[in-house]
């Protein structure tokens, strides 16, 4: 869907990168690296997104690290968009709501770092039915095209090991708490 309305593979991999998770930042070279592609495309598209108002940047020494806009106007509207893109709102709408007592709902590995990926990985806190969840995953998997890898934890044993579960990048898609989607 998104690729038909956007034909810039560079352009969709950048909106991926910056607004699927608004603490993702990347620089020129770095971002040539992770996207397989050429300096000068990447960088056109860096320079379009910071002009329209919807990347900033900011120096560190010799390097311009981008990150998005999560004061544009448009901001929220594109991070849903890209959302849907990736299939993640159906797993909040259609697994979260429907387990039972989830507490927390943690994004990892690649979607975490803004990256496509045909794999969605996540931890899940909280007391849930495990067969319904593996029910709701496999409808869910059918409609977005992904693998959903998925690890449960009871809250106690979260809190003992939260630093070895999130050692890697993360982002937090729902707190029963606030029951928003939100970044850690």
């Amino acid at each position: 869907m998104l690729t038909t309305l956007i034909t810039s593979k560079t352009r969709i991999k950048l909106l991926l990168k910056f607004f699927l998770n608004a603490n993702t930042s990347g620089y020129l070279k770095n971002l040539e690296s992770e996207f397989e592609d050429s300096s000068n495309g990447i960088r056109i598209e860096l320079n379009k997104f910071e002009n329209a108002g919807l990347l900033v940047s900011e120096n560190k020494g010799n390097k311009k690290i981008y990150r998005a806009n999560i004061f544009h106007p448009l901001y929220k509207d594109i991070h849903n968009i890209i959302m849907k893109y990736a299939g993640i709102d159906k797993v909040i709408d259609d697994i979260v709501k429907r387990l039972g007592n989830v507490n927390l709902v943690y994004l990892l590995g690649a979607f975490a770092r803004g990256l496509e990926s045909k794999v969605i990985d996540i931890v899940i806190i909280g007391d849930i039915d495990r067969e319904y969840l593996l029910l709701l995953i496999d409808k869910v998997e059918v409609v977005i095209e992904k693998k959903i890898r998925f690890i449960i934890y009871t809250q106690v044993d979260f809190d003992e090991n939260r630093e070895d579960i999130l050692n890697q990048d993360h982002f937090l898609l729902w707190n029963v708490q606030h029951q928003l989607k939100s970044s850690k």
